[in-house]
């Protein structure tokens, strides 16, 4: 019973590799973002709360920018999908916001900088194992 779940190809096994695959990638995003808010929140900076961040943040941009886009967009048409661009980002930020315990611009200087250091660590880490992305030639020495 269990077997029939899961798409055809796609095991127990395989499942578990996902799911380890993804809280990888989810403590590798949250790095730049305890970083930036340790730079700009100081003490209200946590890993967890990073974490936490990084989590909720996409989850609510996706469900502000999907229920924006259905209730705006058959009203407004393409407007109202850009609306709800702007107000999922807006909401974003607002996780931020809480997370941290930041004001609004601060909670905008978290993300800016949570960009730039992802950056700058896609670079180094382009340099240290000798690629930057799968966009970008590799660089040698």
């Amino acid at each position: 019973m269990l077997a029939s779940l899961f798409v055809d190809g796609v095991d127990l096994l395989t499942l578990l590799e996902i799911v380890i695959a993804l809280i990888i990638v989810w403590i590798l995003v949250s790095i730049p973002v305890y970083i930036a808010g340790k730079a700009v929140a100081k003490g209200n900076a946590t890993f967890g709360r990073a974490m936490g961040a990084t989590l909720l943040g996409p989850i609510v941009y996706a469900v502000v920018l999907v229920a924006t886009d259905f209730f705006l967009g058959g009203l407004f048409g393409s407007i109202g999908y850009v609306a709800g661009f702007v107000l999922a980002f807006i909401a974003w930020i607002g996780i931020y916001k809480l997370s941290f315990k930041t004001g609004w611009l601060a909670a905008l200087a978290i993300a800016v900088l949570a960009i730039i250091v992802f950056v700058v660590l896609l670079v180094i880490a382009g340099f240290l194992f000798g690629f930057l992305s799968p966009f970008l030639p590799a660089w040698s020495f």
